[in-house]
């Protein structure tokens, strides 16, 4: 008899692996442009040539977490072991070499490790979900994994500031790792079906539209993350408010993620999902007429924005994870393709923005004349609203109903 899976531990191990996935793309362009004096187009080049390199190694992820699905515990200590040691080595450790290569090396141990558990870690909760009664256990894992996920980033983007700088952090993400993979230890039990390879989710119509839907909708929030510093400390004019407002957008997200999975289990995934992304997008619209000293109806917009984050990161991710159920069970290779798309919209946003904002005549913490304030309020609410409209468009072409539909579940336990 297969024992329950522990939801508590899905929870703290999303919290490790979303602690060193968006709050990173948050603090260290930032971190190495003050303290190294890093460019900006230098920092967000070599983030995108590493983003580059997953797309080769993140499917060869998925091959090897496959071939490797009997030993999971043991490669998934490895791997947070790995992403562990290149944090600590990205915020705490003085550059031996140049600077901007030893960011290259840290982002390569960070990224290569984040990629191999995020593969493992959905695979294993769709197998998880699959034992679980009724046809609802995609939601249910999905509501403990990404409020856990939720929870770990707004932890990691406030810890510089509580914890008394950057080596704080990373510290403290050594001692989350510890405790993540410990209760997670007695929960990678052994996937006995084999993967199908990717061959399968690229052929199906509704797999591949799911994954340009999260491209389509995780950019806007790539785009917020890679600004949100420069934003809140040149445009709103209010340096140190940084911690406040991402705990306020973070922490809105957390709280609203298992209510949207309920009304997703009342009303259905994809008119819930949509009704989330249209407040995203009025939210990322009046972000972009603030000016200098709105911090109170910028911390409106974060708690409004972090709200619709919950809807995006809870719902999307279970309807995925139910239709890799339905057309590639081991799943591990599939869920390598979400881990790349997860990742490239970062990657995408730091390579064109960072330098558009450097060309454009913006200084990160220097006296800025309107027009390059102008550009950054435009590239921070602007562009997201434009994403997430895309995103809308495919989603509600996408015929979501042929995927098994958690909604039903709820129904039919009710009736009896």
């Amino acid at each position: 008899m297969t024992s329950a899976p522990r939801l508590p531990a899905y929870a703290v191990f999303a919290a490790m692996i979303a602690a060193a996935g968006l709050p990173l793309y948050m603090h260290a362009p930032k971190f190495f442009v003050d303290e190294y004096g890093v460019s900006l187009a230098a920092l967000g080049s070599v983030l995108f040539c590493l983003r580059l390199l997953d797309v080769v190694q993140d499917p060869l992820l998925g091959h090897v977490a496959d071939r490797l699905r009997r030993h999971r515990a043991i490669t998934v200590i490895v791997a947070g072991s790995m992403m562990a040691v290149g944090m600590f080595g990205l915020f705490a450790v003085a550059p031996p070499v140049a600077p901007l290569v030893w960011f290259g090396i840290m982002l390569t141990l960070v990224f290569s490790a984040f990629s191999y558990l995020t593969i493992c870690f959905y695979a294993q909760g769709v197998a998880a979900a699959s034992e679980m009664p009724g046809d609802g256990g995609h939601l249910t894992i999905a509501r403990w994994r990404e409020t856990g996920a939720l929870l770990g980033i707004c932890a990691a983007a406030v810890a510089p500031v509580a914890l008394g700088g950057y080596t704080g952090f990373a510290i403290a993400f050594v001692f989350l790792s510890i405790i993540a993979l410990w209760a997670m230890r007695t929960e990678w039990k052994a996937i006995k079906t084999p993967g199908t390879g990717i061959s399968p989710v690229l052929r199906d119509t509704i797999a591949r539209r799911l994954l340009l839907v999260a491209l389509a909708n995780s950019a806007p929030v790539a785009v917020s993350s890679t600004l949100f510093l420069f934003f809140v400390e040149d445009r709103l004019d209010l340096p140190g408010w940084e911690g406040p407002f991402l705990l306020m957008f973070f922490l809105s997200a957390a709280l609203a993620a298992p209510v949207w999975g309920q009304a997703a289990e009342r009303f259905g995934t994809r008119p819930v999902l949509v009704t989330g992304m249209v407040l995203s997008i009025v939210s990322f619209a009046f972000a972009i007429f603030l000016g200098s000293g709105d911090g109170i109806a910028f911390g409106i917009i974060c708690v409004a924005s972090g709200i619709a984050l919950g809807a995006d990161m809870t719902l999307l991710p279970a309807l995925f994870a139910a239709r890799m159920q339905q057309v590639s069970p081991g799943a591990a290779e599939g869920f390598s393709l979400w881990s790349f798309v997860s990742k490239i919209t970062l990657a995408i946003a730091a390579v064109s923005l960072l330098p558009l904002l450097e060309a454009g005549g913006y200084r990160s913490g220097q006296d800025n004349a309107e027009a390059e304030l102008w550009l950054l309020s435009l590239l921070y609410g602007a562009v997201p609203c434009v994403l997430k409209v895309i995103a809308i468009g495919v989603l509600v072409t996408t015929p979501t109903d042929r995927i098994a539909a958690p909604a039903h579940s709820l129904k039919e336990r009710s009736a009896t």
